[in-house]
């Protein structure tokens, strides 16, 4: 099973980057667009700190000033989205593209969204625009992304590709390795996950899920001290995880069939 929660990673990308766009010319003729930028930037920051309604009166207003203003489009989209407002995240998600059709984090963020309602074939379209756009800096962003959604359909042939062109962008990119580590156990190519997980450790701090990963990867290949200290990490540094409740669970089954 592919892991959604790092889609979340590709929001704060683009909340990041309307915090970079700053208008300092303040004539009566750009006074529209600093409102709206201003009003955008406090409802990116309301939305960070959890403070959704207050974020929602900060973007409709930057909306209402400024109704051209392709980035408050896009961040209310990202808003609606997490309070479950699928109908108004899909109405300004368009509307923001259509507004800023260059716009890669939006394409992006689009795509998730589309992959989330069940339209993967639309969503890899988007992911595949954000990552074709030559002038955007993590391309490996949405190739992950776009690996994640074809393996919910499921086709991990395609997955896998996209993995592997995201790690030809970056080859550390910690997420990619994980996910293709993810895919060597379900092929039953124990040396391969391995592998992978060895590569990303050396980027990334272990998780739940890649401690888990290791203990079931290591116990196939039967290297006892590799797994037990794979299980080590993961019952002390993620005691109340769910992967701790599973080896729990998987060490019990073991002893009781001896």
């Amino acid at each position: 099973m592919i892991h959604k929660s790092l889609y979340a990673c590709v929001w704060s990308v683009l909340l990041l980057s309307a915090c970079a766009s700053n208008t300092t010319l303040d004539n009566d003729s750009n006074k529209p667009a600093v409102a709206a930028q201003a009003n955008t930037q406090l409802g990116i920051e309301y939305l960070r700190n959890g403070e959704y309604d207050m974020s929602l009166k900060k973007l409709l207003k930057a909306i209402e000033v400024k109704p051209d203003y392709a980035m408050a489009h896009n961040v209310i989209a990202v808003l609606y989205e997490r309070v479950g407002n699928d109908e108004l995240a899909g109405k300004h998600y368009r509307r923001g593209l259509k507004l800023d059709p260059d716009n890669a984090d939006s394409h992006n963020n689009y795509g998730q969204f589309l992959c989330r309602t069940g339209r993967h074939q639309k969503a890899e379209e988007e992911f595949r625009v954000a990552a074709n756009n030559r002038f955007y800096r993590t391309p490996q962003l949405p190739l992950l992304n776009a690996g994640m959604c074809m393996a919910e359909i499921p086709d991990l042939e395609k997955a896998e590709e996209y993995f592997r062109m995201a790690l030809d962008s970056n080859p550390g990119f910690g997420p990619a390795l994980l996910q293709m580590a993810k895919l060597a156990f379900q092929k039953q190519d124990y040396l391969k996950v391995r592998a992978y997980l060895q590569r990303f450790q050396v980027v990334e701090k272990q998780t739940p899920e890649s401690l888990w990963l290791g203990v079931r990867s290591e116990y196939e290949l039967k290297d006892h001290q590799a797994w037990g200290n794979y299980a080590l990490q993961l019952r002390n540094l993620h005691p109340d995880s769910e992967q701790a409740a599973l080896l729990l669970e998987w060490e019990n089954e073991r002893r009781a069939g001896n």
